[in-house]
């Protein structure tokens, strides 16, 4: 019975022991856990805030809010088409061919665009020349070139604005 008894004793003490040697790894995979969930929980909310910033969720307002959108008059004013050399750093010409279409919600931004036209496509052309074939790939640049653009009309007609640039045809060659 003494043996028992010992033999008891030091299967506790290995049980210990072990459960020592358990609980770093516990520990640790505690730990991972704890980082992968709050990576996913930052990953999902950033997602999901972008998500809601692009419209893709959320925000629609409400239907009396989309009909007054719908109902708001647009208006179109055509640029002239603009052919500029791109900046290259080997020594081969590449060509840009641009027709753009400004969009404005009242007919007083048309208006400004006018007189404002000589200073716009000088701003234009001078952006445009300075713009790479790599500046221009992909969904990516075309948006930047889109921003880029609307800026530019935006400081030219100052205090009017336009809403955006539309793109009617862009060749690079």
């Amino acid at each position: 019975m003494a043996e028992e008894d010992t033999e008891a004793e030091l299967d506790d003490d290995e049980a210990e022991e072990g459960g020592d040697e358990e609980a770093p790894s516990r520990k640790k995979k505690l730990i991972r856990f704890a980082i992968i969930g709050a990576g996913a929980l930052v990953l999902l909310s950033g997602g999901g805030g972008a998500a809601y910033m692009f419209g893709l969720i959320g925000g629609g307002g409400t239907d009396e809010e989309l009909a007054e959108q719908a109902k708001k008059p647009v208006f179109y004013y055509d640029l002239p088409e603009m052919t500029v050399n791109l900046n290259s750093a080997d020594k081969r010409q590449r060509y840009l061919k641009l027709r753009i279409a400004l969009e404005a919600s009242d007919q007083k931004t048309i208006a400004a665009l006018e007189p404002a036209l000589p200073r716009l496509l000088d701003a234009f052309q001078v952006y445009l020349r300075e713009l790479r074939t790599t500046d221009l790939d992909g969904s990516a640049g075309m948006h930047r070139l889109k921003e880029e653009l609307t800026r530019r009309v935006n400081i030219a007609i100052y205090p009017n604005a336009i809403d955006t640039v539309l793109f009617r045809e862009i060749i690079v060659q």
